[in-house]
This record gives structure tokens, sequence and C-alpha cells, in this order.
């Protein structure tokens, strides 16, 4: 059975990334843990076969696939990031328009067009639903609401007039400041989503005890060592906590908050 270690959700420098991944594959090993042929590589194309592959040493998910389409995953713990929006291991997001609208609130939005990354996305499309509801007429707020397939995505259709208004994590907008800041010229926070728990670091079903106990350990050792500092830098990481699944149990809260007030997007 093939092993896989993988930080897919925050790859806006590859370099940040492989190093990250290259630098928990040692501490792994350090630890007895093996980790057979596994290099850094890209982010897979399918997210979902990725994470639910019985093999899955240690990857980064997001908190509403996690409960919805993850039940078999071990939750390993949680980041935290060294990014405005953050507190702690918690996060939230950023609503995110066009300058010549950053003096608007949420409720100037009404009749405007929305844009999201996917509709499985706890930071793009649940957090957003979780703003709107209360101010949904008969489930209905804004005139529409398109996926746009990625975060990134997202902030090209703003700067494009193909929407109006995108909700964006903030860890990401953070990465997106230091590495690509033009992608971001033009645009403004207007508000913020409430705070969750961070994205979860999740292994396979299969993962026993021990070798959990190894890769949190590992994770312990990343975050509080000087030689990984610069690593952790880089990837805006200050900490990381062990936690469960039940603090994301609030998501699906969230989720069904909405639905009972008709609230839906796209």
């Amino acid at each position: 059975m093939s092993s896989s270690v993988a930080f897919p959700m925050y790859d806006i420098d590859r370099d940040n990334t492989e190093a990250l991944t290259r630098a928990v594959i040692a501490l792994l090993q350090e630890r007895g843990v093996a980790t057979g042929d596994v290099t850094p590589e890209p982010p897979p194309d399918d997210l979902l076969a990725h994470w639910q592959q019985p093999g899955l040493l240690l990857s980064q998910a997001c908190g509403y696939p996690l409960m919805t389409a993850l039940p078999q995953v071990q939750v390993v713990g949680c980041f935290h990031y060294a990014a405005p929006g953050c507190e702690g291991l918690h996060y939230r997001s950023f609503l995110v328009v066009r300058d010549e609208d950053k003096h608007c609130q949420l409720a100037d939005y009404r009749h405007r067009r929305a844009v999201y990354n996917s509709a499985d996305s706890q930071s793009g499309y649940n957090a957003l639903m979780k703003r709107v509801a209360p101010l949904a007429v008969n489930g209905h707020f804004f005139s529409d609401a398109t996926a746009s397939g990625s975060h990134r995505q997202s902030l090209i259709r703003l700067k494009q007039g193909a929407g109006d208004i995108a909700a964006i994590d903030c860890v990401t907008w953070a990465l997106l400041q230091r590495h690509e800041p033009q992608l971001l010229a033009g645009l403004s926070i207007i508000d913020h989503t409430p705070l969750t728990p961070g994205l979860p670091l999740i292994t396979g079903r299969d993962t026993p005890a021990d070798r959990l106990f190894a890769i949190r350990d590992a994770l312990h050792t990343l975050v509080s060592a000087e030689h990984y500092r610069a690593i952790c830098e880089g990837a805006l990481i200050q900490g990381f906590s062990t936690v469960t699944r039940q603090p994301y149990h609030e998501l699906i809260g969230w989720r069904e908050d909405a639905a009972a007030s008709g609230v839906i997007l796209g």
C-alpha cells in the first residue's frame, strides 16, 4: 500500500510547499515512520480521491468535506497561521470586493452577484452562506452565484467584473499578498466571516495509533525547532495543535441553519 504526504491547500508558492513537505517527511523518517518513495508533488487534480486513499499518511483537507465526505479519515490536528484574521488554530474568510465598492457593507450586495470556489468549500461557500442567511428574504439574497473552481479564480473573476463579492480564506489572502500582490491589486476587504477551526491535517483510516502519535510528534517538532523556523515562516505556520473531529461539527450546523432559511448559492 502506497503512502502519501501532501499539503495541497495553501500551495501558493511551490518552493515553500516542497520545503515543508520534505521537512515533514524527514521528521517522520527520524521517528521510524516508513515513507517509502514519497516526494513532494504538485497538488492532485482530484483532492477528494487523494484524501480518501487508504494509504494516506498525511495531508491537509478542508473542514466541510471532512464532515461530509471523509468519515473514514483520522484527524491529526491543525496548524496555527500567522495571518491577519487567524486566532490560534482558528481562521476565517474575508469578504472581498472591487476597490470601487470598498465603502459598501454586505447588506449592499442584495441582488448582486457572488462568486465562490466550490460548493464543498468551508472558506469560500459555507462561510459566505453563514453571513448571508440572516439577510436573505425567502431564501434569496444574491441575484446570482457561480462557482469559479478556486480562490484564485474567484479573485480573477472579481477583477474582470464577472462577480461582485467573494469569500476568500484569510491565509490564502496573506500568502497572495506576499507572493502575488498584483493579483490583489484593485480589490478590498469589506468584512469577514466568523472564526472556525482551521484546515484539518488528516491521515488514513488504517494509520495505527503509534504512527499517529509519531506524526503528531513530528509536527510539534516542526513548529518548535529552530532548524525549521524559516520553512514554517515561509508557509506562515506558527504552531500546531492536536485536535479531533468534534470541533468541526459546527460547520454542519452552519449549512443546516442556512438551509433552514432557504438559502443556497448557485
